[in-house]
């Protein structure tokens, strides 16, 4: 019997046939037995204490653990040259490991599945977030015009990065294999590999970053070399099986663009069939970044293509509702659907969708504060909210994308 996530009531059925709900049915991904198809997805938080997260992390994140539900945390840092956004926790070096096992502890108490996900920004950072000073790297120096990074003083220009030398890139492979390792050791199921939205791994994908005349550059299959580099060093080490990857085919985040994208992750997808990994994970053209772009019945169209492509387990996140994410897992477009935004805002979304209920506004002034509170674990549950039982059912959530 199928049960609203989170609780121990069963779930509505729906439909003349009286049939769960889509995103309610349980689901088996490779070694790990899901209850239900809704993912929390990586959010960037910014709370830690420079890299090191903090206790408030096991209450934000348990708080949005349900029982056979799949948590992916936040990008965390593979290494000291990974960073380049404030308090964003690590997971290399000892005491960030330990930082870490509470949060997971917490998580996996609550039933949920976690997945750390693994985080180089590569060419968005900046010196004061670099040993030494240093300029970021990438595979070429090319200067992000898009947006601006955040430093002590305030926002400011990307500076032009350096670009990497071959002799370094296996440095970094095993870096994101040493990150894997101490992802498991700190208690972890997996690892998601952060490929998208103009960071490292997808500044080597992407042509508009990469232009580079070494085997990790020009065609399709030398730009994706390294990212396939890191993906088989980390299953390597950890297992494929409790590996992920993320994706952002029609980005635009950071600069990120590619002359033929479409060829470009059709053949990158095809190369991971065999992997046996745990799941691929798709940013839709919707969501660019931290943004919203355009309608999202057109964008889903887009990453149709990546669907038969890839023979495994597919996550796809991109302003998604209730009804949209159900009519996804439905027609096969999908297997499972990442919730960011309205996830963050109602700590029990998914007892709120079961239940038709009034949902949280999400503050996007409070994303990236280091406030341990406000934004971050104070958002009220449904029996918190006052007058909730009586309010105009706005379960749906496509109005709150709009803000």
């Amino acid at each position: 019997m199928a049960v609203i996530p989170g609780t121990t009531t069963p779930a509505p059925s729906q439909g003349a046939a009286k049939t769960v709900p889509p995103l309610f049915t349980p689901y088996k991904m490779g070694r790990f037995n899901l209850a239900h198809r809704m993912v929390y997805p990586p959010l960037t938080r910014s709370r830690g204490l420079e890299t090191i997260a903090q206790p408030a992390a096991s209450t934000y994140y348990s708080q949005r653990a349900t029982e056979g539900g799949l948590v992916i945390s936040e990008g965390t840092g593979t290494g000291p040259r990974a960073h380049g956004y404030p308090h964003v926790p690590g997971i290399y070096t000892d005491e960030q490991v330990e930082a870490w096992k509470p949060t997971v502890k917490a998580v996996k108490n609550k039933g949920s599945t976690f997945f750390m996900q693994l985080w180089h920004v590569g060419s968005a950072s900046h010196p004061e977030y670099q040993p030494n000073g240093e300029a970021p790297i990438g595979p070429s120096a090319i200067r992000i015009e898009d947006g601006e990074v955040y430093i002590s003083s305030g926002p400011a220009p990307y500076p032009t990065p350096r670009a990497l030398d071959k002799s370094e890139l296996p440095g970094i492979v095993e870096e994101f294999r040493t990150a894997a390792r101490n992802a498991i050791e700190a208690g972890f199921d997996g690892v998601e590999i952060h490929g998208a939205n103009g960071y490292l791994i997808d500044n080597f994908l992407k042509s508009s970053s990469n232009q580079r005349t070494d085997e990790y550059g020009g065609s399709i299959e030398n730009r994706s070399r390294f990212p396939l580099e890191v993906l088989r060093a980390v299953a390597d080490e950890v297992g494929a099986d409790r590996v992920g990857i993320r994706f952002s085919p029609f980005g635009g985040f950071l600069d990120a663009s590619d002359s033929d994208p479409v060829a470009l992750y059709t053949y990158l997808l095809e190369q991971l069939n065999d992997m046996g990994l745990a799941y691929v994970h798709l940013v839709e053209p919707r969501v660019l970044g931290n943004t919203s772009a355009a309608d999202h019945d057109e964008s889903a169209k887009n990453i149709t293509p990546f669907r038969a492509a890839y023979k495994g387990t597919l996550i796809a996140a991109g302003g998604y509702t209730w009804e949209t994410g159900n009519e996804a897992i439905e027609s096969g477009h999908a297997d499972l659907i990442a919730f960011g935004r309205l996830w963050l805002a109602n700590p029990d979304l998914p007892k709120r969708f079961a239940l038709g209920a009034p949902l949280n506004k999400y503050d996007r002034s409070t994303f990236y504060t280091q406030d341990q509170v406000k934004g971050y674990t104070d958002y009220p549950f449904l029996e918190e909210v006052e007058g909730a039982d009586k309010a105009k059912p706005q379960a749906n959530g496509a109005d709150l994308y709009h803000d």
